[in-house]
């Protein structure tokens, strides 16, 4: 197993993978701290020259040709850490260990969470490009208004993947999963995400994925502890191997991972349930205490021109949220649905938000369904 500070090229994962090597172990109790301060971040072991780079960033969003190409237009080298959760990368942040980096890449929910910390750089926009590429939906999103604090790099949904030759009825919502529970029994995986798993079970009962209701929540919780004799884990990237081998009927998983997954063998299906279900989307930020803030505009902006947003999407599966970039791409990924969905569908998708004091609630829970 990598270590956690994993160098990201060649290195093909799901975007949620959790590292056992890494430093996963603070959780709830991290984000809920409010003694976090600035000062606490240590800096890194001697100065950064600023032909050098640190980011940290989740598993496969960068790759060999990416970090050369970056090098080769502006002299700087790359280096780039792996997290596995947000909750880990924020941890890190908070016990000291993030000095070194110049650019993160937290989900929107986090942003929002580090933008009340007082974690973030405001973003110059004069020295930004392309901003104007971006889809009208992630122009002024609600977890950071006027991208202030964060320029969205990727986003995709959360769904099923499954077999249609191993199912008589392909599934449409949710409820499947309860309505054919006898069919899946252990031939179904769950992703390892509290927030997720929690969040389709809401959705399921007619609730918002983000619902802080604590009757909602034990009701959700109760429907999971129904289903659980069906499932045979909660994992976030195991799955992929064993539907690969037919070994799976269905996984819950992200919609990019199963675009890679359908790529090794297109017979497999992946579809947005239609009640609904989780926008995910993933950005680039500036921390406060980044040592190469000129070097992290520069990331931000090679991003953001159309042809290399387009190259990351042919290459490591994920949606951009680039319109420019999209009219580059070709036809079939453009009408790929599993990555870019239809609006009527998007309409009844929503983005994660961070829950306050009822975090406890979801992992006391969360322990309990996923204990034994």
């Amino acid at each position: 197993m990598p270590s956690k500070d994993l160098h990201a090229s060649g290195f093909s994962t799901t975007r949620r993978r959790f590292l056992q090597a890494s430093t996963a172990a603070v959780v709830g109790s991290t984000l809920s701290s409010c003694g976090w301060r600035l000062a606490n971040v240590q800096s890194s072991p001697g100065p950064i020259p600023p032909t050098k780079m640190y980011i940290y960033t989740w598993a496969n969003y960068t790759d060999e040709e990416l970090l050369k190409n970056f090098s080769e237009q502006t002299g700087i080298e790359v280096i780039a850490d792996v997290f596995e959760s947000n909750e880990a990368m924020l941890a890190k942040i908070q016990t000291g260990g993030g000095g070194a980096y110049s650019i993160i890449y937290p989900s929107e929910y986090m942003v929002r969470k580090m933008i009340e910390l007082d974690i973030l750089r405001e973003l110059d926009h004069s020295r930004l490009v392309g901003m104007n590429h971006l889809f009208p939906r992630f122009q002024n999103p609600d977890y950071d208004p006027a991208n202030r604090h964060s320029v969205p790099i990727s986003w995709g949904t959360t769904g099923l993947i499954y077999n249609p030759k191993k199912l008589q009825n392909p599934p449409q919502d949710w409820n499947y999963l309860w309505d054919n529970q006898q069919d899946l029994s252990r031939r179904l995986t769950l992703l390892n995400d509290v927030r997720e798993v929690m969040g389709f079970a809401l959705k399921s009962l007619g609730y918002s994925y983000n619902s802080t209701n604590p009757e909602h929540i034990k009701q959700a919780y109760e429907k999971l502890v129904a289903l659980k004799p069906a499932v045979a884990s909660f994992n976030s990237d195991a799955w992929r191997d064993q539907i690969l081998a037919g070994d799976l009927l269905m996984a819950m998983c992200f919609s990019s991972d199963a675009n890679e997954v359908i790529l090794e063998n297109p017979e497999l299906k992946y579809v947005l349930p239609t009640s609904g279900s989780s926008m995910w989307i993933d950005t680039l930020v500036i921390p406060k205490f980044a040592p190469n803030v000129e070097g992290a505009y520069a990331w931000i902006n090679f991003l953001m021109q159309p042809a290399v947003a387009a190259k990351i999407c042919e290459r490591l599966s994920f949606a951009t949220p680039n319109q420019a970039a999209v009219n580059k791409l070709p036809e079939e990924i453009r009408n790929n649905v599993s990555l870019f969905p239809s609006e009527s569908a998007l309409e009844k998708c929503e983005g994660l938000a961070p829950v306050g004091e009822v975090t406890e609630l979801y992992e006391r829970y969360w322990t309990k369904l996923t204990s034994g």
